[in-house]
């Protein structure tokens, strides 16, 4: 099966319009990152106090998701996401009107932080959908589930590219809170429909009692370990491109410019799923690893928008790969009771490691301006590449014995 078949076969199995919704439920939690930042500095004039606030909504959104997804392996999808999505929708105006009402700094960083805990993960659940909604396709459903996880590593680096530029168009034609405002709405009606849609029913609960299953071992950790370093470069980037855009008086581009990354990703992501099959998704992890390295350096001697702009979107041609294979690799090694709380566990680590580097680069900026927000970008790289290349061995015997295309599996009645 060609991959371009794969993918009209996967829209067909899901329905065109759960792809829809599917997509627009994770564009809030790509806004409210970047718009916390820009709401909070701008108000605030301190990068260090934006970079807090969003960090503080990306780590409570990274420590909360484990348990949502467990949740959901627990009594299914769409309770766990509709109140969340009704919840985060909340906690987003709250966060506006805070900040616009001249609450002091604790409160606004409280008031992220119970926002990013109730925000759902809207990409890694819609990974767990595919392989009950590519039930029954035989053979072809391994090739089937690597498509779909291509798309998904695009769709969430195109979410990551139109989220943050929203959050700009918005900040230039409205305000900052403005676009916080637009992501609760996203939310509060996509994240629901993502919620309520039928696929939410294909995907079995599991009781743990019955199935345990593992999910924390060596392997995993080092998954979890990559993911932290691409959340460390998309927060360095970001604050980087903030800081870049608010030098040059025009602090609503930085959205554009952080959008680019999400744009070169996305069509790097869809044109995965053209990949021989016997390139195994450790290799792959490897050479997007040292893509990244490579493609970051030229970060440091940026001093335009422009010149941001095109080393950024080059740049992001190595993410989605990078983060794809990862996920894949993730999907095979883990018992299945446990794939939804392994793919928000991913992402929460991406969350903890785009904390951690808006923070330090933040504080960077504060200091030394924009280059040394870069030069965080620049060092993650070189750590992901370092860790890739010192657990191939470990990942490929992992992968060779992770659970078969075929492995039945009991589950409880949904």
């Amino acid at each position: 099966m060609s991959p371009l078949s794969s993918y009209r076969r996967l829209i067909a199995l899901a329905g065109p319009t759960y792809v829809l919704v599917a997509f627009l439920g994770r564009l809030p939690l790509a806004m409210s990152q970047l718009g916390t930042l820009l709401l909070v500095s701008t108000a605030s004039g301190s990068y260090g106090l934006g970079g807090l606030s969003a960090g503080a909504l990306a780590v409570a959104n990274a420590l909360g998701a484990p348990a949502a997804g467990s949740l959901a392996d627990r009594i299914g999808q769409r309770p766990v996401v509709l109140v969340q999505s009704l919840l985060g929708a909340t906690g987003l105006v709250l966060l506006v009107t805070a900040v616009g009402g001249d609450a002091g700094d604790a409160t606004v960083v409280a008031i992220a932080a119970a926002t990013g805990l109730a925000m759902p993960q809207v990409g890694p659940l819609a990974r767990v959908r595919w392989r009950p909604l590519t039930s029954g396709t035989g053979p072809q459903q391994r090739r089937l589930v690597d498509a779909a996880f291509s798309y998904e590593g695009a769709a969430d680096e195109a979410s990551f590219a139109l989220g943050p530029a929203l959050i700009g168009l918005a900040a230039v034609l409205v305000s900052p809170g403005g676009g916080l405002v637009l992501a609760a709405v996203l939310l509060a009606v996509f994240g629901s429909a993502f919620a309520l849609d039928g696929s939410a029913r294909l995907v079995p609960r599991h009781d743990h009692a019955v199935h345990p299953g593992r999910l924390v071992s060596v392997v995993f950790v080092v998954l979890g370990a990559a993911q932290l370093l691409v959340g460390v470069l998309f927060g360095a980037t970001q604050t980087g491109a903030t800081v870049l855009a608010t030098e040059a008086g025009q602090p609503g581009v930085a959205g554009l410019v952080h959008a680019t990354l999400g744009v070169g990703s996305a069509v790097a992501g869809i044109a995965t799923a053209y990949l021989p099959e016997r390139v195994g998704h450790e290799r792959r992890a490897l050479v997007a690893a040292l893509a990244l390295a490579a493609l970051s350096w030229p970060l440091l001697l940026v001093d335009s928008l422009l010149g941001a702009t095109a080393v950024v979107l080059v740049l992001g041609c190595a993410v989605a790969p990078y983060m794809i294979a990862v996920f894949s690799l993730a999907e095979r090694v883990v018992p299945r009771p446990r794939v939804g709380a392994a793919m928000t566990t991913l992402a929460s680590a991406t969350g903890i490691g785009y904390a951690l580097g808006s923070s330090v680069a933040g504080r960077l900026a504060d200091a030394h301006g924009s280059t040394a927000a870069f030069s965080v970008t620049v060092a993650t790289t070189l750590l992901a590449t370092v860790l890739m290349a010192t657990q191939q061995s470990r990942l490929r015997a992992a992968t060779e014995a992770g659970h078969e295309d075929d492995e039945p599996l009991a589950t409880a009645p949904v």
